[in-house]
């Protein structure tokens, strides 16, 4: 018989260490510019321009909260020919640096997942040129893709602390970090940590040594974001209108005690009358005991109220630091005292939750959303995770199995199974009389214009089971045709032209069978939708709350 793999070998010997023999080679170039492991601040762009590579793919820690910030604005001072062509692929663009790599050239090519108040930026960047997309991802899909075909090659993380050794303690924002690493130091690539101190004995260790490529001390803490963090006083009534539907027309019926919460003040307002509005209806222990959410400053009040007994969080949020410590029966705290957070394992929870309640930018007439708009890609983050039908869930819960026959019976399905809810919660306009529905996503011309495989639909309609607005809910699962589906938005999309449009008769006729509920059929007194409902109604009351615990930024303090 023929030896066909002698016959390869004889061709030419197979190497099986390119990678590591690369690294090596890096690693050699970087040398004169670190002490070990350790790297002064001034010796950071030269080591920059010895490890990384034309073509590299580099994934640059920015997440919801945590950003390399001191990294990735030394990335952007590379000479673009000498260094070029790089693939930037990390969750969150925040930051003007994360950016300038493309303006400038040294980079190319972008996979991501939200760019929040850069999305204006990204959209102008993309138009003309300097950014070509590979993909807008959930958190999870990216992360995913680190362990398959989208393996950085260098990594630029950041940490709360190192020794000197290299091992780090990210402290309670660990948030990406922990699949970014590991997809990078276990494929033989360069793992480069900025940290804002070098200890001789860190807390704990959150990525060991042996990992770490190398440590910079940044000339300041790394940037955090105090992106959950919402003022009471700037909810609005018609926010407080739409919380008490929520409460009274969802989370009542139906017992919804496992959930995940989005950005925005709209999930602030139902946060904030837990106390006051769900309490006068007797729910405190039969809804919204376990959540998998940022520590938003908002729930203070639930969880010490009684409502909220146990939350994971994707990251932390500034000021919450000695109230998580304080609260270790309610958050993941570790032996050292402080939360351990982990976004993978957040948003992997909220998956397999009864409900997810969020946001966006556009609705379209049968319930798909997208918050990428034509001059602002602004991605997707984490909510087509949690905002998708979790099919593969097999535990069974009072929400999900009546969720469940609802949608069977609609449909005439004869297989029992449950049904997660997925609930998008937007006002009719948005800012300057924006409609927020629409008759046509502004993601099919993105589409075009990006050359992308499909439109960048954020939640897919078919997955979406409520739509709540100022005008009352859409029970979308309970429709049976697209007809009806279609019906039933245009039924809440108020003075919208896609409100307009609709076929009175037909919505009166969901009204009669419940598919569409205004307050008044859900037995709530408009009138009492005011901010005498919240039980805090400023930061200061936040921080009372808390028994002087939370500490906020000092933007958010107007006292």
């Amino acid at each position: 018989m023929r030896d066909i793999k002698g016959d390869m070998r004889h061709q030419g010997e197979a190497r099986w260490d390119t990678l590591a023999r690369n690294t090596a080679a890096r690693q050699q170039r970087g040398a004169p510019y670190a002490n070990g492991k350790l790297v002064d601040k001034d010796a950071l762009l030269p080591l920059l321009r010895a490890v990384i590579e034309s073509g590299d793919r580099v994934c640059v820690e920015g997440n919801n909260q945590k950003h390399a910030d001191f990294l990735s604005q030394e990335l952007a001072k590379l000479d673009p020919t000498v260094v070029h062509d790089l693939h930037i692929v990390q969750s969150n663009i925040a930051l003007s640096s994360q950016l300038d790599v493309f303006e400038r050239g040294i980079a190319s090519r972008l996979d991501f997942c939200y760019s929040g108040e850069q999305g204006v930026r990204l959209a102008r960047l993309i138009k003309a040129g300097r950014v070509s997309i590979g993909g807008i991802h959930t958190y999870l899909e990216l992360y995913g893709r680190y362990f398959m075909d989208l393996t950085p090659r260098v990594t630029l993380i950041a940490a709360q602390s190192a020794d000197r050794h290299g091992n780090l303690y990210t402290g309670p924002n660990t948030e990406d970090t922990p699949a970014s690493a590991e997809a990078t130091a276990f494929k033989n690539g360069i793992l480069i940590a900025q940290v804002n101190e070098i200890v001789d004995e860190v807390p704990r260790i959150d990525v060991p040594a042996g990992w770490v490529s190398y440590v910079v001390q940044a000339p300041k803490p790394h940037y955090i974001e105090p992106i959950f963090t919402r003022d009471p006083a700037q909810i609005s009534e018609t926010q407080i209108l739409m919380a008490m539907m929520v409460i009274k027309g969802l989370y009542m019926p139906y017992e919804v005690n496992r959930l995940n919460h989005g950005i925005g003040f709209d999930t602030a307002a139902i946060e904030l009358i837990l106390p006051t509005y769900a309490e006068s209806l007797g729910l405190r222990g039969k809804i919204c005991s376990y959540m998998t959410v940022n520590p938003c400053p908002t729930l203070i009040p639930a969880i010490e109220s009684g409502f909220v007994r146990g939350i994971h969080c994707a990251g932390s949020e500034l000021g919450m630091e000695d109230y998580l410590r304080a609260r270790p029966d309610v958050f993941f705290d570790g032996p050292d005292g402080s939360m351990r957070s982990n976004r993978v394992f957040c948003q992997i929870a909220g998956h397999y939750a009864d409900l997810f309640i969020g946001s966006t930018l556009q609705i379209d007439t049968q319930g798909n959303s997208s918050t990428a708009t034509l001059n602002r890609i602004a991605g997707f983050g984490g909510a087509p995770n949690f905002g998708s039908e979790s099919r593969a869930r097999r535990h069974a819960s009072h929400a999900w199995l009546k969720a469940g026959r609802e949608a069977a019976e609609a449909t005439g399905a004869t297989m029992p199974r449950g049904r997660k809810l997925v609930v998008q919660m937007v006002e009719t306009f948005r800012d300057k009389m924006q409609p927020t529905f629409t008759e046509r996503l502004d993601a099919w011309q993105l589409q075009q214009e990006l050359s992308l495989e499909l439109p960048p639909v954020m939640v897919y309609g078919d997955d979406v089971t409520h739509l709540v607005t100022e005008e009352g809910i859409a029970h979308l699962h309970r429709c049976a045709n697209p007809a009806e589906r279609e019906q039933a938005v245009r039924g809440v999309a108020g003075f919208t032209p896609v409100g307009l449009r609709r076929d009175r008769e037909k919505v009166a006729e969901l009204r009669m069978r419940g598919i569409v509920q205004l307050p008044e059929d859900l037995g709530i007194d408009v009138s009492m939708a005011t901010r005498d409902l919240l039980a805090a109604r400023s930061m200061k009351d936040l921080v009372r709350w808390s028994d002087g615990l939370y500490a906020p930024p000092s933007r958010f303090r107007n006292w």
